[in-house]
């Protein structure tokens, strides 16, 4: 009896002192359930012809009849091209601009002006992509906008039918895509820094290093791990595509469908235009199946290389 006791008291302990702590992550595990692991059961829909009357799994079994449709469309290598090389150069030169900004920002010094400067930068990443979307149209629209009647008047160009020209707009989604995300990404860049040990800089001074020098010799090679995770993750989502950001900038209009067009695009619309629950599914489970060969891939690379910077 004593020795349940106590194993009693200290159960009641432990629980005492976790319990607080279960109770303030209860909110974040019931969302991670109902968002991340009962959509799994969706993982069937793939696999069947969808019937609202019979349900997931009393509907008819189909096999890869909803994979062929999504890669039968003249569509398929347009939507995967511009999904995978939008991706990429997000990746790279949200990389860049980020830690550019990041030492900017660090070595502004003062800490007002740093937040002054960080609050700016972080404001286009609490706009919604319906808002972006409007400040992009009033800045091209083909008779009002800011870059026909101004900028374009003023050099003497000509004006430009921006929603009907395809030409420019990868240039323009990824500039507006690093404007939206590029001040968010780089607090942790700034964070990282300021995490470097300040000696380093001190020695580096003493021994006649220029600013440029420790930045080149000292704070980028010091950033190299945490560009290494945060690539990593973002491989794993490289086949999917910021919905927003191709279909609301570009005001959802045909003639940009060669240049806008990506996965997500085409399932948003083919649910839409013919309400294929199956062909969805089929397309979200290869974008998940491609993510996850790919992040695995991508760390075995890096485990290769560098161990000590692999995710696992």
């Amino acid at each position: 009896m004593t020795a349940i006791a106590k194993k009693s008291r200290k159960g009641k302990y432990k629980l005492a002192k976790t319990g607080p702590l279960m109770m303030i992550a209860l909110p974040g595990i019931i969302y991670l359930l109902i968002n991340n692991y009962l959509p799994m059961f969706g993982v069937f829909l793939a696999f069947k012809d969808y019937s609202y009357m019979r349900g997931i799994f009393g509907s008819k079994w189909c096999g890869l009849d909803n994979f062929e449709f999504l890669f039968a469309t003249k569509d398929a290598w347009i939507m995967t091209r511009n999904t995978l090389l939008y991706n990429a150069a997000f990746i790279v030169l949200g990389t860049v601009c980020s830690i550019f900004l990041a030492i900017l920002i660090y070595e502004l010094g003062e800490k007002r002006r740093v937040k002054i400067f960080q609050g700016s930068l972080m404001l286009p990443n609490l706009l919604s992509w319906v808002v972006v979307g409007f400040i992009v149209y009033a800045f091209l629209n083909a008779d009002t906008g800011f870059v026909n009647n101004t900028i374009l008047k003023a050099t003497g160009g000509a004006p430009v039918s921006w929603y009907s020209t395809p030409g420019p707009w990868p240039w323009i989604l990824i500039l507006v895509y690093l404007w939206k995300f590029m001040g968010t990404n780089s607090i942790i860049y700034v964070s990282t820094i300021a995490g470097i040990d300040k000696s380093i800089f001190e020695a580096a001074q003493l021994d006649g290093a220029s600013k440029w020098k420790q930045i080149m010799l000292i704070t980028v090679p010091m950033l190299k791990s945490t560009v290494i995770t945060l690539t990593l993750m973002s491989i794993g989502r490289i086949f999917y595509s910021d919905f927003g950001l191709f279909y609301q900038v570009p005001q959802n209009s045909g003639r940009l469908f060669d240049v806008t067009q990506t996965i997500d695009t085409y399932v948003y619309r083919g649910l839409m235009e013919l309400n294929d629950v199956g062909m969805s599914a089929a397309a979200a489970l290869y974008q998940s199946l491609v993510g996850f060969i790919l992040v695995v891939a991508a760390n075995a690379l890096v485990r290769k290389i560098d161990s000590e910077n692999a995710l696992f």
